[in-house]
């Protein structure tokens, strides 16, 4: 927990100082979840025929984790987000009742990003930098704490991989 608001700390830290910083921080925040879910679109009208299964997959893992395996966590424990208790540099506005472990954005954009690795690792990997830019300025506009964002993306990339596999073994088994 000290290692949580040392590094906690350190990024929210710089928050506040630069006006350009936050509204990048803001945006990755609230904005670039959005930007890779209209991707998948892009791919969609692109070539429906490649892309179809990846894109299906990928939201109903992404979907699975967060509104199932998360939405668990949350049932069995209450964690307090960080500027409840804390002085901190809160940017966007945020519910104090909702808990904040494991992080529900984290695990959704990082169980897309896997499925959508094992189809195309090019791709794959600009939706894990997304990913983890948007989980890292959770953390910078205050309402996330890191160990949030790390048991979030670990469960979302657990899941993918298991999901993946069976998806793989899934469209095997039809042809």
């Amino acid at each position: 927990m000290i290692f949580d608001l040392y590094l906690f700390n350190l990024i929210n830290g710089l928050a506040g100082k630069w006006s350009l910083l936050d509204y990048a921080g803001i945006f990755f925040a609230k904005y670039v979840g959005w930007i890779l879910l209209l991707s998948l679109l892009v791919f969609l009208i692109k070539d429906y025929k490649k892309y179809w299964r990846m894109v299906v997959e990928s939201l109903i893992v992404a979907l699975l984790v967060r509104f199932t395996l998360v939405e668990l966590f949350y049932l069995i424990h209450f964690r307090a987000r960080p500027f409840v208790y804390n002085q901190v540099n809160q940017l966007i506005p945020y519910d104090v009742g909702q808990t904040s472990f494991p992080s529900g954005h984290a695990s959704f954009y990082f169980a897309l990003s896997t499925i959508i690795y094992g189809y195309n690792k090019k791709v794959g990997t600009l939706f894990f930098v997304g990913s983890a830019l948007i989980s890292i300025s959770r953390v910078f506009v205050g309402v996330h704490w890191p160990s949030d964002i790390i048991a979030g993306a670990i469960i979302g990339i657990l899941m993918g991989i298991m999901l993946n596999k069976l998806f793989t073994q899934l469209n095997a088994a039809k042809q």
